[in-house]
């Protein structure tokens, strides 16, 4: 395997850490509102935060949280029902899709749904990686005509 390939999915993998920890990040932000500031320091003591791609993780709970209302906004085209009703583990998936597919071009629209159906399966409820999928691909569909 290339030197090259080998660097491209350690960067993958470290990016992947980074949104499993915004994932956390961002529900313990909806269940216990706080500065979104304090989340970073108090992830930046994860057990996992060395193997995840730091800037990365901050970029996505800043981006995220520092403007929620506008995210929520944002995602209620694509949804069936209040924000506030959404399971916040899923919540938190989908704020960081939408997040990705708005504001990080260079992710492409597959990636951004692979990782938020992996992590809604993962952390969600049984079905809620399905709601996931429908809604980042809605998403993905509006805001990446040119790449869908």
């Amino acid at each position: 395997m290339s030197r090259a390939l080998t660097a491209a999915r350690v960067a993958t993998n470290r990016r992947a850490v980074a949104r499993r920890l915004a994932v956390q990040a961002l529900y313990r932000w909806q269940v216990n509102a706080g500065p979104w500031q304090d989340l970073l320091q108090e992830f930046a003591a994860a057990d996992d935060m060395p193997k995840a791609d730091r800037e990365y993780f901050d970029a996505l709970v800043r981006g995220v949280a520092e403007d929620g209302v506008r995210w929520d906004a944002a995602l209620g085209p694509y949804i069936d029902r209040a924000p506030s009703e959404l399971d916040p583990v899923e919540h938190a998936v989908l704020l960081i899709g939408l997040y990705e597919l708005s504001a990080r071009p260079d992710v492409p629209y597959r990636v951004v749904i692979n990782e938020g159906v992996g992590l809604a399966r993962r952390f969600g409820a049984t079905d809620g990686h399905k709601y996931v999928n429908a809604v980042l691909d809605r998403a993905a569909r509006d805001l990446r005509r040119d790449e869908h």
